[in-house]
């Protein structure tokens, strides 16, 4: 597999622990690049959603990943999202290259770059217990939605896309009835960045917004439930990046996880059986 040379590579609401997470294909893209500095915007483990019983070894294979470039010496930086909240109860700190910050400020290519998940300026996920129920519900979709994609196969019919539609309506209402993406970009425009990068909302964004106050560039990275995106920049450019288009071979996402989870002794090399 070609190794891409990324200066900065951004992803979000990767959700593990969630039937929805795409944790196989986000390891073949972490594979396919070498980042200088990589960014983790929020909503990596849902827990929210957590459960015991329910954390693949792919899901933990994204953790090892993550840890394993830190200890390479990438600086990775992690932002809490509103679904791993609970970290940042801890406030800002460092773990060797692991960087935990509840906002980030980086000047990138000569621009002031704000990065922060999003939630803080979406009233709705104050209620985090119909939040949650409602995550319940949207994981029943999904598996519903895998259900029928499985019957269907054999048939050669174009797989169904319900989850995707009915989270993006749920955003879509969220969105016309709070605009948070309006009071973070006026925000933003205020405190003077050049650019800001956001998660939150499951929808990768590359546009310049101009108002009476000023103008600035935002980007999302989107996620890797139902986008399966990731932002890069490199060669002065920020681009979205979809999974879709990297031509990667999905058929070695097992000889990867099995790679990255596997334990090396002196004298044994335990592999754990992804079936």
């Amino acid at each position: 597999m070609a190794i891409r040379k990324v200066e900065v590579a951004i992803i979000s609401d990767v959700h593990l622990g969630t039937f929805g997470s795409r944790a196989s294909e986000l390891m073949l893209y972490l594979e396919s690049i070498h980042p200088k500095t990589l960014i983790i915007n929020g909503d990596l483990v849902d827990i929210w959603q957590f459960r015991k019983r329910y954390f693949p070894k792919s899901h933990l294979a994204i953790l090892q990943k993550i840890f394993s470039l830190a200890a390479t010496g990438i600086p990775v930086y992690f932002i809490p999202g509103n679904h791993d909240d609970l970290i940042r109860k801890f406030g800002d700190f460092s773990l060797g290259n692991l960087h935990i910050q509840n906002e980030l400020i980086l000047n990138i290519g000569g621009e002031k770059v704000w990065f922060h998940h999003g939630d803080k300026y979406d009233k709705s996920v104050s209620h985090q217990g119909l939040a949650a129920f409602g995550g319940r519900i949207y994981e029943g979709f999904i598996l519903l939605e895998k259900g029928f994609n499985w019957l269907l196969k054999p048939f050669g019919m174009q797989p169904i896309q319900m989850a995707k539609k009915i989270k993006s309506f749920s955003k879509k209402i969220s969105k016309t009835a709070l605009d948070f993406e309006t009071m973070a970009i006026d925000e933003a425009i205020l405190r003077e960045f050049d650019v800001m990068v956001c998660g939150h909302v499951h929808k990768p964004q590359n546009q310049i917004i101009t108002k009476n106050s000023g103008s600035l560039l935002y980007l999302n990275s989107g996620d890797w439930v139902e986008n399966l995106t990731a932002l890069e920049y490199e060669n002065n450019r920020w681009k979205v990046v979809r999974f879709s288009d990297l031509s990667l071979e999905e058929i070695t996402s097992k000889t990867i996880v099995k790679k990255t989870i596997s334990q090396q002794t002196e004298d044994k090399v335990f592999i754990f059986d992804l079936n």
